[in-house]
């Protein structure tokens, strides 16, 4: 069963400046960002002929010249500040499916697809950190708190395969002062594909 606390809802302060000024826009927003999920996987995938390139790299461009006119500041952009939607509305890193957050753990799951493919099927390994960043952050918040990732360690235990769900889970061992000393596991069944530590460090309210 899902059991999600959102930090957002928790404290809207804690909420990106996107996610707070524009709701109405997170859930289109974050179907327009699976269907690019897909077609990321799709292109990795796809071997199409010289015509089918050109058609699509004239789609592409016509598209971003018309974002040209979009561009917003950093805290008013929707893409990864959406804490609602899977992976936050990105997609530098896989969609994580939030099932529980709490302060001190995050439980979850996540699928990597084609376009974080590797080699002979598993997962480039360059992915994972960036899971664990996002993980670990999220074992260490707490409603109302910023951090800044200042260390992080990835040791790849067995190969993470592709288009397979996997648990992920971060976290928190200890806190000192402005900082937080998180762990997080990424697991196939019983066997343990990744572990990861990190340390955080809480923002001073006028870094925030």
């Amino acid at each position: 069963m899902r059991d999600e606390t959102s930090l957002a809802a928790v404290d809207p302060d804690h909420a990106w400046p996107g996610e707070r000024n524009h709701a109405d826009l997170a859930q289109p927003f974050g179907e327009m960002i699976d269907v690019l999920r897909g077609f990321l996987d799709k292109i990795a995938g796809a071997r199409p002929d010289a015509a089918q390139i050109a058609a699509l790299t004239q789609d592409l461009r016509e598209w971003s010249d018309r974002l040209d006119g979009c561009q917003v500041p950093e805290r008013d952009q929707l893409f990864a500040r959406l804490l609602e939607q899977p992976g936050r509305g990105q997609t530098m890193s896989p969609a994580l499916e939030v099932e529980r957050q709490a302060p001190g753990d995050f439980r979850g799951h996540v699928t990597f697809g084609r376009y974080f493919l590797g080699v002979n099927g598993a997962v480039h390994g360059g992915t994972l950190p960036l899971l664990f960043d996002e993980v670990l952050g999220r074992a260490a918040a707490l409603p109302g708190l910023r951090l800044r990732t200042a260390y992080l360690k990835t040791d790849f235990r067995a190969l993470t395969p592709l288009d397979t769900r996997l648990e992920v889970r971060g976290w928190l061992e200890r806190q000192e002062g402005r900082k937080y000393f998180v762990r997080g596991e990424l697991r196939h069944g019983e066997v343990v594909c990744a572990d990861a530590e990190g340390l955080f460090v809480a923002l001073r309210p006028e870094q925030r």
